[in-house]
């Protein structure tokens, strides 16, 4: 099938096979990396894209459901090379030990603010970053971050 779409602003158009999964699309495709497929079910969060400025997960989505589509990938959050606002926050509050789940953080957190419904407690924090999982950090410095952007 045809595929035509944006992905971090670049057009893309090719052939796919229906039933590729969006995550390889990107990944084996695109060979975008920064997209992680960890559960495979949706669960985890690792695979988080935005797609239409909705935080999508890429292991459930096919990729033709992109078709006509803006998908953003971690790679499309720095500048030029320079990292963005929540990249440099997670550095500076050392938010990340594997970084394995970092890019579906990143993309759940830049999706919410970019709509607007910031979360401006520790409990709201943790509720959103509720379908994102992380095995190394214990959250609370990503919920650190979370909190400062509020400021």
């Amino acid at each position: 099938m045809k595929l035509s779409c944006r992905v971090n602003g670049q057009a893309v158009e090719t052939n796919v096979e229906p039933r590729l999964l969006l995550s390889d699309f990107l990944r084996h495709h695109l060979k975008l990396t920064g997209t992680h497929v960890g559960c495979e079910m949706g669960v985890c969060g690792a695979c988080t894209v935005i797609l239409d400025g909705d935080p999508v997960r890429s292991c459930l989505t096919f990729a033709v459901q992109a078709d006509g589509a803006e998908i953003r990938t971690v790679e499309g959050l720095s500048d030029g090379g320079a990292l963005g606002p929540l990249q440099d926050a997670f550095t500076r509050h050392h938010a990340l030990q594997c970084g394995f789940c970092t890019p579906g953080i990143l993309m759940t957190l830049t999706a919410v603010r970019e709509s607007g419904a910031w979360p401006r407690t520790e409990a709201e924090a943790r509720e959103l970053l509720s379908g994102n999982i992380c095995r190394c950090t214990g959250y609370q410095a990503i919920v650190d971050v979370v909190l400062e952007q509020e400021r």
